[in-house]
């Protein structure tokens, strides 16, 4: 099995000129398509409705390509939208296939996809997701292939935060929710699924997790999770990203750990967990040759006081724009000042993913 990385620049959330002119040219195939992951230009908060846009908008065309309805479209296959292209990001979607193809010598970038049924509003953010979660990443690295859990490399999970509408939903049937605000929602939400992917790939132990520790025990984490939270979800899709002996292609994906959203040496890190190459990548100021890298997948995160390398920011007390917009703007043009390209997948809010102050990167690279 090979998997193939697409990237397609997108002029808006309803763009996909891009998608049809790769199908148009034979590099992709409808049918072989299995996610899709991207960042829109909205605001990336819970009334953030380019995301639910851009994946009506891709159905849409690729329902006419595979003759079948919208909405089988997106039973089969994975959407993932990040709002926020704030400072040098650029609007885009990676478009993932699979293929067969005979396996390579060594271990090729694998894929697998699963999804948690529908969360009642009562359960966002609590137990109940973080064990729906787990389960889900099981099946998704069983479905890649991959045996070992060193060999995940990066774990993207999006679900449903809560909406004024679930809310209510759970105010009429006397449910008690984590909180009733919707933006507030998001640590929660982000943090289960998070700390599902922890329990599930054994980075935490199920015995140290409870309700109480959701979005408070950040000393409980994981490594390689990405996790989002939207109002157009109403289940947990779970992307497992990892190389697996049998694959084929010529694409491979690795991992760090940013300690902050100024850490150049981390990006070189993430590349250089992918190429396998250590030493070279990681000296200082080692240039990334930019038509190497396929992808890149990272989370932003302000400093927990708000001083970065002993500088006050006001990234936690500006009224006016959110933190995440903050992080999210200054990491895209570190990355891109290393990697030469705008079109990144830089998310924020990372509860649970890493320790405090620090957040995953992952990067697939061609070999």
């Amino acid at each position: 099995m090979r998997v193939g990385v697409h990237k397609v620049l997108m002029n808006s959330p309803a763009d996909v000129a891009g998608l049809e002119r790769l199908i148009e040219a034979g590099e992709v195939a409808p049918a072989e398509i299995v996610a899709v992951i991207g960042k829109t230009e909205g605001n990336g908060g819970a009334n953030d409705f380019t995301r639910a846009l851009a994946t009506l908008s891709f159905a849409l065309a690729l329902a006419r390509h595979l003759g079948i309805t919208p909405d089988a479209v997106a039973k089969r296959i994975a959407f993932v939208w990040s709002g926020g292209t704030e400072g040098v990001l650029s609007p885009h979607a990676t478009v993932f296939t699979r293929s067969a193809a005979p396996a390579a010598a060594s271990k090729r970038l694998a894929i697998g996809i699963a999804a948690t049924r529908d969360l009642a509003p009562e359960e966002v953010g609590t137990m109940v997701e973080v064990r729906l979660v787990a389960e889900a990443v099981r099946r998704a690295q069983a479905e890649a292939g991959i045996a070992d859990a060193a060999d995940v490399h990066y774990v993207q999970v999006k679900g449903p935060l809560l909406t004024p509408a679930a809310v209510a939903d759970a105010d009429s049937r006397g449910a008690r929710l984590v909180t009733r605000d919707p933006n507030g929602s998001k640590p929660y939400a982000r943090g289960a699924t998070a700390l599902g992917v922890a329990l599930a790939l054994g980075e935490v132990a199920e015995a140290a997790l409870g309700d109480e520790a959701i979005a408070r025990r950040m000393d409980l984490y994981s490594s390689v999770a990405n996790t989002s939270a939207g109002g157009e979800l109403s289940k947990c899709e779970v992307l497992l990203f990892g190389n697996a002996e049998g694959a084929g292609g010529d694409l491979r994906i690795g991992h760090a750990v940013l300690r902050d959203v100024v850490d150049a040496e981390g990006v070189r890190a993430a590349a250089a967990s992918a190429a396998g190459e250590p030493g070279e990548l990681r000296e200082p100021g080692a240039a990334i040759d930019p038509a190497g890298i396929a992808a890149i997948f990272a989370k932003a995160e302000a400093p927990p006081d708000g001083r970065l390398r002993g500088r006050r920011t006001t990234m936690l007390s500006d009224a006016d724009i959110h933190y995440e917009r903050h992080a999210r703007a200054a990491l895209g043009a570190v990355i891109a000042s290393v990697t030469g390209d705008g079109a990144i997948f830089v998310s924020g809010g990372t509860e649970h993913q890493c320790k405090p102050g620090e957040a995953p990167i992952a990067a697939i690279v061609r070999v």
